[in-house]
């Protein structure tokens, strides 16, 4: 495997950093669902959804924080899992968080071009064709591949870029976020925050299981340890810090939606933070406020996990378990450039497939990543037997408890997932699922059998 080939530069400061980590999570979700949480499962019954999800990430987090310190080299998961478990588990860990990268990477796609529509409903011209009974327009689609052939280019020019672009739209967020968060303090009505719960049992884990795709983002610091100048010890603060940070932030957004509309006006809402920010500031233009954090939302992510899903590929690349093209690195811009490429295409072709793809985008995608947390969370423990004396500059109190407490909730949200769930994915999203895992494996035979080749020549 590869142990780090240390072409990357470390530019990446503590600032960077955090911004990568909390805005990756932070996103653009809470502005478009938060309704939709409420809905499934109440007020309270929504912010405990994300508790519980944050108690699962938060256990999985403590331990990328003690293996990112103890390993910082491009790759995270796979650089892990391969270490603990051999290449075939290390290829099904990264494979499944890469598919998570993407799914969020093209999640953004779609995304832009519909939060664009909500501020200019006549700028969708050129019908051309329907998916699940959502039509497809022209300028729709321009709007998404435009938008991401820019973020593109600016992840093939180096991570410095990306992480100062990363910055400010992360504050551009946090002073939205902070405004409606504020307003809903002083100016919302408490009484518009029943019903507690909605859907008893089932909503509040319809919510839980949303939650691997949302707080997804604190992992694409290990993904680019190696361009990370901040002490080993740091790197695994920062992690947990920022995991923290988006518990908070999700709790917060969903208690001021939920007390800037009543329960009728929430159901009728087509956006619900936006209507909530102009209830509690009685102006129009502050519901055009919340939509420019949206877009900060949208870019922060799309951004953090193309660093992350191309540094990943990039890795497994180096390893022999891609193909070799993936791992072409530039030597200006010191990126790996053929990964981003490909990540690049398959967002700019997403906004042709329609909105309809959020959905599917977001319950595939939680799968993948709660697959890898659990990769992770074995290899932890694994590493801790094999290699006692590993030199950890993070390490976990009560790592048997931390560990197996991830490995069981990691499990318990896979079962979730799975047919006979009320919870279960659709038939669509279980062909994301199936076709990514097959595309995987054509992918790792054709290079295994490339290289044996090459070996015998």
């Amino acid at each position: 495997m590869n142990e780090g080939n240390h072409n990357f530069e470390r530019v990446l400061s503590k600032k960077d950093i955090i911004a990568l980590a909390f805005g990756a999570m932070i996103g653009w979700g809470w502005v478009v669902l938060t309704g939709e949480w409420i809905m499934m499962a109440g007020t309270l019954g929504a912010i405990l959804g994300f508790v519980f999800g944050g108690i699962m990430v938060l256990f999985v987090g403590l331990i990328y924080a003690e293996l990112t310190s103890a390993m910082p080299q491009c790759g995270g998961e796979h650089v892990f899992s391969y270490r603990a478990l051999g290449e075939k588990a290390s290829f099904f860990c990264t494979w499944a968080i890469v598919l998570g990268y993407i799914s969020v990477v093209a999640f953004e796609a779609v995304a832009f071009p519909t939060v664009i529509e909500y501020l200019f409903p006549a700028y969708l011209k050129g019908y051309m064709y329907s998916v699940a009974s959502y039509d497809i327009y022209f300028t729709w689609v321009i709007v998404g591949s435009v938008s991401s052939i820019i973020i593109t280019s600016v992840n093939y020019i180096g991570v410095k870029p990306a992480a100062f672009f990363q910055g400010i739209a992360t504050i551009m967020i946090l002073i939205v976020g902070l405004m409606l968060f504020t307003g809903a303090i002083f100016s919302g009505h408490s009484g518009n925050i029943t019903p507690l719960f909605s859907n008893g049992k089932s909503g509040i884990l319809a919510v839980t299981l949303m939650t691997p795709f949302l707080y997804v983002g604190f992992d694409v610091i290990p993904q680019a340890a190696e361009e990370i100048n901040v002490p080993f010890n740091t790197i695994g603060k920062i992690i947990i810090l920022s995991l923290v940070m988006a518990i908070a932030w999700y709790t917060m957004m969903i208690y001021s939606t939920s007390v800037g509309l009543s329960y009728e006006e929430l159901s009728q809402s087509k956006l619900a933070t936006a209507d909530a920010m102009k209830n509690i500031y009685n102006s129009p233009i502050a519901s055009k406020i919340i939509i420019i954090g949206g877009i900060g939302g949208i870019l922060t992510s799309w951004n953090s996990f193309f660093v992350g899903g191309s540094r990943a590929i990039y890795a497994m690349a180096e390893s022999k378990m891609l193909p070799s093209f993936l791992a072409k690195f530039h030597p200006k811009y010191k990126t790996p450039v053929n990964a981003i490429l490909l990540i690049g295409l398959i967002s700019t072709l997403s906004p042709l497939l329609g909105r309809r793809m959020l959905v599917w985008l977001t319950n595939a995608g939680s799968l993948g990543i709660v697959n890898s947390y659990l990769m992770v969370s074995i290899s932890f423990l694994v590493l801790r037997r094999k290699e006692p004396n590993l030199d950890r500059p993070y390490k976990v109190k009560y790592y048997k408890l931390v560990g197996i407490m991830a490995i069981i909730l990691c499990s318990a949200m896979i079962i979730l997932y799975l047919p006979g769930q009320p919870s279960s994915l659709i038939m669509a999203e279980w062909a994301i699922v199936i076709g990514w895992i097959i595309f995987g494996i054509i992918l790792y035979t054709y290079t295994k059998i490339k290289n044996r080749k090459a070996n015998l020549s």
